[in-house]
């Protein structure tokens, strides 16, 4: 049993943990023992409990001296990083072998000086540091490209979920969840926490556009930009908005919604766009790299500008046809089914991380 210990200076669950929540629990099955070394943050104390009962080890640590002391003795070290300073003090400090998973956004849908610096920095700062790594693992082939552009040695597990918690309902059950719902018209459901990337503004403006659709926001909204959001809606006096904040009945809000809005500006790869094919529902999100790698246009969903007035006429339009929705839904399950599924995933990461390991196995 190959002895790993996975490494995070997570300041709170996002992605990135529930990353590391549907994938831990299942690597022993595959031959890896993982342990999970967790800042000891109160907020953090659920997220421990539930992979606590789930068999996995937890180590919680106050500072990063205690991190590169306990593992040292492992067979392999596994590093997902928030913060520059973590980057900086610890990774380049770890044991070899180590690797780094990135889940970062990397690109954005800014103005070209904004972009551009973002990069450079990105470059400078973190990428640096990457470069001490054996190897480089990120959760889409755009953003692996984007890494080995920086001379990193980088690969690829893409994202995957369970096809069989994100599925579609039965006629039963979907009349059942929308009368608990509260839903009686097109619902559009706009799942994320409020974060700038997140471009929630943007649908607000657009529900403002839609007045005969409802939407739904379901995400951590206690950030600035969640209040702010909040007091737009007031003034807009947007009647069709509700805020659902963070929710953990996520598969049934899919099961219950028509469609999913994701007018984001960066992604790495979107958990929630997976989520929401495999539940199949149409999507209708921003033709960057991210969701360019999942969404076809016209055929598993709908690449649209973040611009309110034509996210409106997507809305619309699925609306008006439900043939064409049912058959974007149809086509986005499918190729989740065929390319990313939280079991093929978790296989890919396992295969990776052993590669790493027994390099010579893996050439052999």
């Amino acid at each position: 049993m190959l002895e790993v210990a996975f490494i995070t200076d997570s300041p709170r669950v996002a992605g990135s943990e529930i990353w590391l929540l549907e994938r831990l629990p299942r690597l022993p099955f595959l031959g890896l023992h993982p342990t999970l070394f967790l800042p000891k943050r109160p907020n953090l104390d659920g997220f421990a409990e539930v992979l606590e009962g789930k068999g996995v080890k937890i180590q919680r640590y106050a500072s990063l001296r205690e991190v590169l002391e306990a593992t040292a003795s492992y067979s392999l070290r596994v590093f997902q990083g928030w913060k520059e300073t973590t980057y900086y003090l610890l990774f380049p400090r770890l044991a070899h072998p180590k690797v780094a998973v990135v889940h970062e956004q990397l690109d954005y849908r800014y103005p070209a000086g904004l972009r551009q610096t973002y990069h450079l920095l990105y470059r400078l700062g973190k990428g640096s540091a990457l470069k001490g790594a054996d190897r480089v693992l990120t959760v889409s082939q755009w953003a692996a490209r984007f890494l080995r552009g920086m001379g990193l040695e980088a690969e690829a597990v893409p994202n995957g979920v369970d096809p069989d918690r994100f599925r579609p309902p039965d006629p039963e059950e979907r009349a059942s969840l929308r009368k608990a719902y509260g839903l009686h018209r097109f619902t559009v459901l706009v799942p994320g926490r409020f974060a700038p990337e997140k471009n929630q503004l943007a649908a607000l403006f657009t529900a403002q556009r839609v007045p005969e659709v409802d939407f739904l926001f379901a995400g951590d909204d206690d950030s600035p930009l969640g209040a702010l959001s909040r007091g737009l809606k007031g003034i807009l006096g947007l009647g069709n908005v509700r805020f659902l904040g963070r929710r953990e009945d996520m598969p049934e809000l899919y099961r219950a919604a028509d469609a999913v809005l994701l007018p984001t500006l960066g992604e790495n790869q979107s958990l929630a766009t997976l989520e929401a094919m495999a539940s199949g529902l149409p999507v209708v999100t921003t033709p960057i790299p991210a969701q360019e790698e999942l969404i076809q246009n016209g055929v598993t969903g709908l690449l649209v500008p973040p611009r309110p007035h034509l996210l409106a006429q997507a809305l619309r339009t699925l609306a008006r046809d439900p043939h064409l929705a049912q058959g974007l839904g149809q086509a986005a399950r499918q190729k989740v089914l065929a390319h990313h599924t939280l079991e093929e995933s978790i296989r890919r990461l396992a295969r990776a991380l052993e590669e790493v390991r027994y390099p010579c196995a893996s050439t052999a």
